[in-house]
């Protein structure tokens, strides 16, 4: 069976809107390395969006899911409950940032744990407007693709978005947008269009995903949190692709000295099976009716064996600093290869969630081509990269946590020669 057969049968079968960033077709994987149909070997610095943060097929994470086969595979918590959807709420209630009484809602996609915490704060406050940053991603619905700042391609030609919802700036100082600048934005939306006492929440990543991997500065989210207990809103935390130790921490904003509200999560949470949470204040959580949330599918059992075992994966393996250790050697080849890439204008990002922006070689304008020949020039020597950005001019670096050290080096050799070859293209 070849790559090039399956995807002509792709062509025929899917969708043209489900985007392909390869066109290898896995056949099996193993912590940072893939193979494809063909026998091709792949170094993985993907990691399935930042899903598989433990690797592919952890034999912790494994085992849990095979015991759990054994037993049963569905019930419906709402129809038949299980304890450890009990327990693993109970660790999450524990370990999400915040020194208040939580509690937990269990979905299967991140739209949907961002979708729920809009309802929770809608229906806790009694309001309706919520704001987002420009740059965001919250998902494909249509409240988290209204949520989103970017209109290509997650809002393109799909028609009118969900009323009241407003963006402001998120503060790139690469982009010339400072703190200053953002927290005005907000005092001029509360002035000329929006009544503050309106708004239900205050949306925010941490560290802007698909936006580009800019982290928040600590300033704005000492401002964004006094803003909201000025006026009676719900701040959210987006830590869909921040969170499981990702940053360095077991969530990203357990680098901040406030904590929001409710914080939504999925991606690294089970470890590559389908499962979501959001997770705040008890009393918010509660505010919503028995049946208001939920989901037939919502904490399958499965998903949650996998979550419970890749918790026990992060502690026993202390992956938070060996993200921590990871992304401080990658940031060093990447200052390394900047000093003679002046393509290359900034290195950045917490944790094992680094980044690297390309410009033109005289740093006027964003560079979306060499990005994406550097990402191609990788896949050719067996490296699967990401782009993003709201330019398409970022590199993405998202390999499993677990990624052995002989493998991280070959990685950032290729990674090198995929840079010095993109520029001589």
């Amino acid at each position: 069976m070849l790559n090039a057969e399956i995807a002509e049968r792709r062509i025929g079968a899917i969708s043209q809107g489900v985007g392909m960033m390869t066109q290898i077709y896995a056949d099996h994987a193993k912590n940072a390395e893939l193979w494809d149909v063909e026998g091709n070997r792949y170094i993985d610095f993907a990691a399935g969006i930042a899903v598989v943060n433990t690797g592919h097929c952890h034999p912790k994470v494994m085992q849990a899911v095979t015991e759990q086969l054994s037993r049963f595979t569905h019930t419906c918590h709402q129809v038949v409950p299980y304890e450890n959807y009990i327990r693993l709420a109970e660790r999450l209630n524990e370990k999400v940032p915040g020194d208040f009484a939580k509690k937990t809602v269990f979905v299967t996609t991140g739209a949907e744990a961002v979708e729920n915490a809009i309802k929770v704060a809608r229906i806790h406050t009694g309001r309706s407007a919520v704001i987002a940053f420009g740059g965001s991603f919250h998902g494909r619905t249509f409240m988290t693709m209204s949520l989103t700042g970017k209109v290509a391609p997650y809002k393109k030609g799909f028609g009118a978005m969900m009323p009241d919802v407003y963006h402001v700036p998120f503060p790139i100082d690469l982009h010339g947008i400072s703190t200053e600048q953002s927290m005005d934005a907000l005092t001029k939306l509360f002035k000329a269009d929006l009544d503050p006492d309106r708004v239900a929440a205050i949306i925010i990543e941490p560290v802007q995903g698909e936006g580009g991997f800019y982290p928040a500065p600590a300033e704005l989210m000492r401002g964004i949190r006094q803003l909201c207990d000025d006026h009676g809103i719900v701040m959210i935390a987006d830590e869909v692709q921040t969170g499981f130790a990702r940053t360095g921490t077991l969530f990203a904003m357990d680098g901040y000295d406030v904590a929001a509200d409710i914080t939504t999560m999925a991606k690294g949470l089970a470890g590559g099976l389908p499962l979501a949470a959001l997770t705040g204040r008890a009393e918010m959580m509660d505010a919503a009716h028995p049946g208001g949330l939920g989901g037939t599918y919502a904490g399958n059992p499965l998903g949650i064996a996998a979550s419970n075992a890749v918790l026990d994966v992060i502690e026993e393996e202390d992956l938070c600093n060996r993200a921590t250790e990871l992304g401080s050697r990658l940031k060093q080849r990447l200052e390394q290869i900047r000093s003679n890439t002046p393509e290359m204008v900034d290195v950045r990002g917490p944790g094992f969630m680094i980044a690297a922006e390309f410009n033109t070689p005289d740093g006027s304008a964003p560079n979306p081509d060499m990005t994406n020949r550097i990402r191609m020039e990788a896949l050719k020597r067996g490296l699967i990269l990401l782009t993003c950005g709201v330019y398409g001019n970022v590199i993405r670096f998202l390999a499993p946590i677990t990624i052995e050290d002989a493998v991280f080096a070959e990685a950032m050799e290729i990674l090198e020669a995929s840079i010095a070859a993109a520029r001589t293209a």
